[in-house]
C-alpha cells in the first residue's frame, strides 16, 4: 500500500531528478546549442563558418586544415554515432562560451556535422521544461512480455529524409480507466528497454521516451510516464532522433511527463 509519505518521497525524487534533467539540458555544449546540421558532400567543400574543408566518401569523414589534402584528418564514426571531432572560436568572438563544437554524426548512412554553439538562442533563454504535475498514479509497474530474440524493425526520424534501425526486444499492455493498449519496447543504451511513443494529450512534441525499469526477475517493468522525456528534436530543428514503432500509440491522453518545450 502507498502511504502519504511514500508519496512525498517520490514526488520529492522526481523533483530532484527533474532539476538534474534541466541542468544537464543546459550545458554549454549541450542539446539546447544545437544550431546547424550539415551534411558533408562528396568533394573537399567549406561549410559555413567552420575551419578547413570537409568531405565524406566510403573510407570515412574528412577534414583539412588547408587546400592542401594530404595532411588530411579521417574520422569514422559507426551509424546512429557521433564525436565531437573539434571546437573552433568564430571570428571576433571572446570569452568563455566562445568556442563551438563540431559534432560529427552518421545517419542512414551519410556523415554530417552538427554545430554546438553556446550562444544559442533555445539556451540563452531556457528556463526550464515545462511538466505537468507530478502524479502518483502514472507510475505503473505492468507485466512484460520479452520476445526470445530481438527483433529488427525501421522506423523514421525527426530529420526528413534519415531511418534508424532498431531492435525490438518486448512489449508490454498499458491500462487506464478500462482502456488498454500494446506497446512494444525497443533496445536502448547500454541493452535498457525503452518505450517511444504518441499520445493525445495537448502541447506535447510528436512523441515522448520513457525508460521502464525491470523488476528484479524480469517479469513486470515499472513505467514512471512522470519521467517521459522530450527528445532532443523537441528542443531544436537539427535532432535526427528515432521516431516511435508503428502502432505505438497510445489512444488516451498521458497528463504526465514533459511537455512541448517550445
Amino acid at each position: 500500500m502507498t502511504t502519504l509519505d511514500t508519496r512525498t518521497q517520490e514526488q520529492a525524487d522526481w523533483a530532484t531528478w527533474h532539476e538534474a534533467r534541466e541542468r544537464d539540458l543546459a550545458t554549454p555544449h549541450g542539446w539546447l546549442t544545437l544550431v546547424a546540421y550539415l551534411d558533408l558532400p562528396s568533394t573537399p567543400t567549406a561549410l559555413a563558418d567552420v575551419p578547413g574543408l570537409w568531405w565524406a566518401d566510403e573510407d570515412g569523414a574528412h577534414h583539412a586544415r588547408t587546400a592542401d589534402l594530404s595532411g588530411a584528418t579521417t574520422h569514422v564514426v559507426a551509424e546512429a554515432g557521433s564525436q565531437v571531432v573539434q571546437t573552433y572560436t568564430p571570428q571576433g568572438r571572446t570569452g568563455a562560451d566562445a568556442d563551438v563544437a563540431v559534432e560529427l554524426v552518421r545517419r542512414t548512412g551519410r556523415y554530417a556535422i552538427r554545430l554546438r554553439d553556446p550562444r544559442a538562442a533555445a539556451l540563452r533563454d531556457f528556463d526550464g521544461v515545462p511538466t505537468f504535475p507530478y502524479d502518483a498514479s502514472w507510475v505503473l509497474d505492468v507485466p512484460v512480455r520479452w520476445y526470445d530474440e530481438p527483433r529488427a524493425a525501421v522506423v523514421g526520424a525527426a530529420r526528413p529524409g534519415l531511418v534508424h534501425h532498431v531492435s525490438v526486444v518486448g512489449e508490454v499492455d498499458l491500462e487506464r480507466d478500462g482502456r488498454t493498449v500494446t506497446l512494444r519496447l525497443t533496445g536502448g543504451k547500454g541493452g535498457a528497454p525503452a518505450l517511444l511513443f504518441t499520445d493525445e494529450a495537448p502541447g506535447l512534441a510528436p512523441w515522448r521516451i520513457v525508460f521502464p525499469e525491470p523488476s528484479a526477475d524480469r517479469s513486470t517493468v515499472r513505467l514512471d510516464l512522470n519521467r517521459a522525456l522530450n527528445l532532443p528534436y523537441a528542443f531544436s530543428d537539427f535532432g535526427t532522433c528515432p521516431a516511435p514503432l508503428e502502432g505505438n500509440h497510445v489512444p488516451f491522453a498521458v497528463a504526465a511527463g514533459e511537455r512541448a518545450p517550445r
